[in-house]
């Protein structure tokens, strides 16, 4: 069982603020949420000791790259102890941005981003011959509709 972090009011809002812009000073926070600097720094550091707040990101636009093509790829494995070793193959395929292992009718769900099809042809025969992997499903977007953190209705 994970255990559950408390956080107040305001360590939502510096995460739900932050990661909407991430290069927002702790001052403009503060003032923006009537505290110093100082405690944004403070409760900023907390949440990472914490492992709430991993890390900051740049977001690249990929497209802009020639990365044209994002599929989904539903993976059906020989077995489900199998999850691990396949798990760590697939994060060698640096096209594959983020797997999940699900119910339903696939046991990874694998996004990736590729150039092509030819690409995606290639990424697909490379999980295919990954030992464990019995079959996969694609699903190509044809667009994003929109992307974004989770929005923490429960802030009061």
């Amino acid at each position: 069982m994970i255990n559950k972090i408390n956080v107040d009011k305001l360590d939502l809002i510096i995460l739900q603020t932050m990661a909407a812009d991430g290069e927002i000073s702790y001052a403009e926070l503060g003032k923006e949420f009537d505290c110093s600097g100082g405690t944004i720094h403070v409760r900023l550091k907390k949440l990472e000791a914490d492992g709430i707040a991993k890390g900051k990101r740049l977001h690249v636009d990929i497209k802009k790259l020639g990365y044209d093509v994002i599929a989904f790829i539903g993976i059906f494995l020989e077995k489900s102890s199998v999850f691990n070793s396949v798990g760590d193959e697939l994060r060698k395929i640096g096209e594959i941005v983020r797997i999940n292992y699900t119910t339903g009718n696939y046991s990874i769900l694998a996004e990736i981003n590729c150039k092509s099809i030819d690409h995606l042809k290639k990424i697909l025969q490379d999980i295919t011959n990954i030992p464990g992997v019995q079959r996969t499903e694609t699903l190509i977007s044809l667009e994003e509709g929109f992307s974004r953190t989770l929005a923490f209705n429960d802030i009061d």
